[in-house]
């Protein structure tokens, strides 16, 4: 492991490796005129697993490192249940792992920004970037069964702002990485 750059770093970017390929993919088959709806889920676990991973490695305090390690097992076990009596949830949003897992998401978060509060702000703006877009992204994303029946108009907007709060949050990614690259630069000087 790279002693320069923390286990923290390399879990992030793992993530945002996984979730290109999820990206790719899914835009592949919608290329193809295939469904790729089923993809949803994938992204949200992975991306629950793996942003836990992230904030385990991050967060500080033992209680909220337990909190971490107790709600994730358990909630892969809800939606493992869930999915093995409601194997059709494969085939449209879930509405209940998109809550769950964002929800806990947005609590390890703020678990971090309080954390930071007086203190070095390391993973500021990734944090800030994950809370609003997680924030944002959930309400939109629950509400994803009803959008499919509006009119394609009304659907387009809202996958419109979905989008525009992803590039937010990459915009707060390519901030925090900046950040680091000036703090490394400035350190060799």
């Amino acid at each position: 492991m790279n002693k320069k750059r923390p286990k923290s770093f390399f879990i992030f970017t793992f993530y945002l490796f996984v979730i290109i390929l999820i990206q790719c993919y899914s835009s592949y088959l919608s290329g193809e005129g295939k469904n790729n709806l089923y993809l949803s889920h994938v992204y949200f676990i992975s991306q629950f697993v793996i942003l836990s991973l992230f904030f385990l490695e991050i967060l500080e305090s033992k209680l909220q490192k337990r909190v971490v390690k107790i709600s994730v097992p358990l909630c892969l076990i809800v939606l493992g249940i869930q999915y093995y009596y409601d194997n059709e949830l494969l085939y449209r949003f879930n509405l209940f792992e998109i809550f769950i897992t964002s929800f806990l998401l947005i609590i390890f978060s703020m678990f971090h920004f309080y954390n930071i509060l007086n203190e070095n702000k390391k993973y500021y703006y990734i944090n800030a970037g994950i809370l609003l877009y997680l924030f944002g992204s959930t309400v939109l994303f629950i509400s994803g069964n009803l959008i499919a029946t509006f009119e394609i108009s009304s659907s387009e907007i809202v996958w419109m702002l979905n989008s525009f709060l992803y590039i937010v949050y990459q915009i707060f990614i390519l901030i925090e990485w900046w950040k680091m690259f000036i703090e490394k630069t400035n350190m060799k000087k």
